[in-house]
């Protein structure tokens, strides 16, 4: 028997993201063509990996194993990969970088330019936090930058946790018409991130705990065209700190909630993670104290 690491990643996947359809966005190919390469797999390990229920698949028990062993051997092969790419124990290799918005520029890219490593590449994409954990696991990314404070994904066991900090979030106003706290804003409209998303939640979250429902009458997966609806007077919002760019005019009062930033990533003895952990852990948020 002899396993293909490509089918053997799309099996991992699939235990990670729960649907054909969101492994074919992954890994850029159409459903079709990830049944078919499961259903290889299946023939190659004589055993059923896969049953439908329904329009939807799951794992069989046997599929569950497979897909988290899987996990297991990629990463050792791509150790491997980097440990012959290295020259004199130099960390080398390209890393990839997850990071949410705010911290795309506050934290990765600062960070990455720390490093001096000629066979060492950073590629940086933005993840939000429902997002990044999910890409952690399926192996899409390597390191993340998230908050643990997402209460629907909780970090799983097999996960180390750096903390990098905690960002204070912060209510935003127009100018000439602050509001200095939520209570005070309940006939307001207001500007909320993406359904589904950290800060929408959390957001939906505050203004509830204040006793009201937010009239929500605009949705911006873009912290700048958030910025610029309050500025226009629009709406008011809720953000972290990292996110409110001073080139906005708007008021910005700091509520008693923080979010706690750190690092994750899955347990891998390539020097290139250790350097990039230590790159981001060296980093202070921010305008924020150091946890």
């Amino acid at each position: 028997m002899t396993l293909n690491p490509w089918r053997l990643r799309l099996l991992s996947q699939l235990d990670a993201l729960g649907t054909v359809r969101a492994v074919a966005q992954a890994a850029n190919l159409s459903a079709s063509s990830v049944s078919q390469q499961l259903a290889v797999l299946e023939s190659e390990t004589r055993t059923q990996l896969i049953e439908r229920t329904g329009r939807r698949v799951r794992l069989t028990s046997a599929g569950v194993i497979l897909a988290r062993r899987a996990r297991s051997i990629l990463d050792q092969m791509d150790a491997v990969e980097a440990e012959l790419r290295g020259l004199d124990d130099e960390p080398s290799g390209r890393i990839r970088l997850g990071a949410f918005q705010s911290s795309v520029h506050t934290l990765a890219v600062p960070a990455v330019q720390t490093l001096s490593h000629p066979h060492l590449d950073v590629e940086i994409i933005e993840l939000e936090p429902h997002a990044s954990m999910p890409a952690l696991l399926a192996g899409e990314v390597d390191v993340i930058i998230t908050t643990t404070d997402f209460v629907e994904l909780p970090v799983p066991g097999d996960i180390d946790v750096v903390p990098l900090g905690e960002d204070p979030i912060v209510l935003l106003s127009p100018p000439g018409r602050p509001k200095h706290d939520l209570a005070a804003c309940a006939d307001e409209p207001w500007a909320f991130d993406v359904p589904g998303s950290y800060m929408a939640n959390l957001a939906t979250r505050l203004c509830r705990q204040a006793g009201f429902e937010p009239e929500v009458v605009g949705r911006f997966s873009n912290y700048m065209l958030t910025l610029k609806h309050v500025e226009a007077g629009l709406a008011v919002a809720v953000l972290p700190a990292l996110a409110v760019d001073p080139r906005f005019d708007v008021v910005a009062k700091e509520l008693p909630v923080t979010r706690r930033i750190t690092a994750a990533v899955r347990r891998d003895p390539r020097a290139a993670i250790t350097v990039v952990l230590d790159a981001l852990h060296t980093r202070s948020v921010p305008g924020c104290g150091h946890s």
